[in-house]
């Protein structure tokens, strides 16, 4: 029985790990991303920032766009790159909920 609860202990301690890095990691990314936004599409800050979370969870309304050349580009990696992180936290934060809510 005391190996059962050091396993669900370890996995509890490994997917708190994982989380916190994703979620630095996404934060990072929405970071990068409005810093980008804002200097170079010259948007202000709370745009950038809604533009960044709208696009990296892929809702998309459109209202606002990137108008230069290099933004579009950067937009087509930013998008590539940054919904795989987003949806990397996602996945943990469900995980996370499930492992700690799991024989308390």
């Amino acid at each position: 029985m005391k190996s059962a609860d050091t396993s669900l202990e370890s996995e509890k301690r490994k997917i708190i790990y994982q989380f916190r890095v994703a979620g630095g990691v996404s934060l990072a990314t929405l970071i990068m991303g409005a810093f980008f936004y804002h200097h170079v599409e010259k948007m202000d800050w709370i745009d950038a920032v809604y533009f960044c979370v709208i696009t990296l969870t892929t809702i998309g309304y459109g209202d606002i766009v990137p108008k230069t050349d290099f933004g579009k580009l950067f937009t087509v990696f930013y998008v590539i790159i940054g919904v795989g992180i987003i949806a990397t936290f996602v996945n943990l934060t469900v995980k996370r909920s499930v492992v700690l809510h799991r024989k308390k």
